[in-house]
């Protein structure tokens, strides 16, 4: 695994966002878990951060380092290659600023986009790429 991404798994945008990089993901270098699974749980836990990265998404680069909001989502592009890697060009502008819009879109997500009873379950063929 290159990189794990963790991802509100009730939240319909955050589940398309998956999807979406999966479709795209042909190299396969992520794998997908819920932060509300036991495993999300526990990251969070073992990092001290608080279930108010439920709002975020989160990027993990094992042995290495992990990163949210917007920087989480820029460095998902990043790896995506052509187009989608063009929107790194954002990284310039400084986190405070990418994150108000971050925060705006998170903070109005289920109004928007609506949400889950229960998280995600991957189809058979997409289990694999998920950490459960």
């Amino acid at each position: 695994m290159k990189y794990l991404i963790l991802f509100d798994g009730i939240c319909n945008l955050c589940n398309s966002t998956v999807k979406f990089v999966i479709k795209h993901d042909q190299k396969e270098k992520f794998k997908f878990a819920s932060l509300q699974s036991e495993f999300g749980i526990n990251f969070l836990k073992e990092r001290n951060l608080s279930k108010d990265h439920w709002n975020s998404i989160i990027l993990y680069e094992p042995n290495k380092a992990y990163y949210i909001k917007s920087t989480a989502a820029l460095k998902i592009a990043l790896q995506m290659g052509f187009p989608y890697n063009l929107l790194y060009i954002f990284i310039i502008l400084p986190a405070c600023l990418r994150n108000i819009v971050y925060d705006y879109i998170a903070k109005n997500r289920y109004k928007w986009f609506g949400k889950k009873d229960q998280c995600m379950v991957p189809t058979p063929e997409l289990k694999k790429r998920f950490i459960v």
